[in-house]
């Protein structure tokens, strides 16, 4: 028959400081590998993100498979971006995919010559882009809100290093609650 001790109360201090240094070294082995949580400050992905959602970013995958077109990635500033005194992590569609040629033209997208249908869009651009062929290992990027995004039309690709993860759940405001679908452009 076992019998229990008497605990000290050093032990169990002891003891609640091992399981708090190990839930926070898994909080943060989640947050730095598998999954963040992040907050859309601005207008450039509407209607697809609204100011003020809440979402979470998926970060796996990627170290499993490319990155697909029509994906909605968080990166983190290009070096063109820091030239310009702009740090914060960004968030966009991925549109152009290494060796794609992207062109927009009378407010409609081409993709290697083919135009592509984009039910998502707030509006048609109203800009003229390209042609530019996609880097290796970089990504052309846009806001859904084409008219009012700071992207890749303007300041060039987001190399592959760049990407933190793609947006998968949007988990607040209740009302707009739900995975985002797979977009195939």
């Amino acid at each position: 028959m076992t019998t229990l001790q008497p605990t000290s109360r050093r032990n169990e201090w002891w003891e609640a400081t091992k399981t708090a240094v190990c839930g926070l070294a898994i909080a943060a082995g989640f947050h730095t590998f598998v999954a963040e949580v992040r907050y859309i400050p601005s207008e450039s992905m509407t209607p697809t993100l609204q100011v003020g959602d809440r979402i979470i970013v998926e970060k796996l995958s990627y170290r499993l498979r490319s990155p697909q077109r029509g994906d909605i990635v968080v990166f983190s500033a290009t070096p063109e971006l820091r030239s310009q005194n702009l740090k914060d992590d960004l968030v966009k569609r991925i549109i152009g995919l290494p060796g794609d040629t992207i062109r927009v033209q009378f407010g409609k997208l081409f993709i290697n010559d083919q135009r592509v249908a984009e039910s998502y869009l707030q509006d048609a651009p109203t800009y003229n882009y390209g042609p530019a062929t996609v880097p290796q290992n970089q990504y052309f990027v846009l806001g859904d809100n084409r008219n009012h995004s700071y992207d890749s039309h303007v300041w060039g690709f987001v190399p592959k290093q760049n990407l933190i993860g793609h947006a998968t759940l949007r988990f607040c405001p209740w009302n707009r609650f739900g995975w985002f679908p797979y977009i195939n452009l």
